[in-house]
């Protein structure tokens, strides 16, 4: 019988950013194209047809490309480019997590009203806790408190993300004032994370232990051990 053999790893191409000018992986860059009118085109998917350039896929990153006229540079062209940018693109980015959400909760991983979440907690496997952004600190404050019962310091496994309006959740759940929700783990949560995480990394925010907070009420990124010795 044949010896089996390891699947070779698939080689990902690296690309240089025209702003650091370090070559990495292209998934952690974005893409940009020119449009036929020499628009500057932001090319998330990395399909655009046409000569592309990448930046390192940070908010300040694009910005800067665009004040120091960098497309331009890169494509040795003259280019038009749109002021808001980066802006824009974090708004596609926004919006990308919002319908992943949609997506998470058809897949049955998504838990909502403060009641349910807590009985989550104690019952299923959790992928993350979702607050909206205007959820009072009082709400979120009980629900990590009735995790970390459960977890302990493992607590710290569980991201607690609180980038979606009130507003945003209920437009991805279908259901109107959505404060408090639950992730969980298994079909439907991973693609939800990927974008959350790409989402913060492009805002250069942290994504690890974003929103978790002390029994004070307080956000922290600590971990339940270093509060403790606090």
């Amino acid at each position: 019988m044949p010896a089996r053999t390891e699947p070779v790893p698939r080689h990902e191409p690296e690309r240089t950013c025209i702003v650091t000018r370090t070559a990495q992986p292209s998934a952690g860059l974005i893409r940009f194209v020119l449009s036929p009118d020499h628009q500057v085109v932001f090319d998330l998917k990395h399909k655009l047809p046409g000569r592309g350039v990448w930046v390192t896929a940070r908010s300040d990153l694009v910005e800067e490309a665009v004040k120091r006229r960098l497309f331009a540079r890169a494509f040795k062209a003259e280019v038009k480019v749109s002021g808001t940018l980066a802006a824009d693109i974090e708004q596609v980015l926004r919006d990308d997590l919002r319908q992943s959400l949609a997506m998470a909760n058809k897949a049955g991983a998504v838990v909502t009203g403060f009641g349910k979440v807590e009985s989550a907690i104690l019952e299923k496997p959790l992928a993350a806790l979702i607050h909206a952004a205007e959820a009072a600190e009082d709400g979120r404050r009980k629900i990590a408190n009735q995790l970390r019962k459960r977890l302990g310091e493992a607590i710290s496994s569980v991201p607690v993300i609180l980038d979606l309006s009130n507003d945003e959740l209920g437009l991805a759940l279908g259901r109107s004032h959505v404060i408090h929700a639950a992730l969980v783990a298994g079909a439907g949560s991973d693609g939800f994370l990927n974008r959350w995480h790409r989402y913060r990394s492009y805002c250069g925010t942290d994504a690890d232990q974003a929103g978790l907070e002390t029994e004070t009420g307080e956000p922290t990124n600590l971990k339940p051990q270093d509060i403790e010795a606090e």
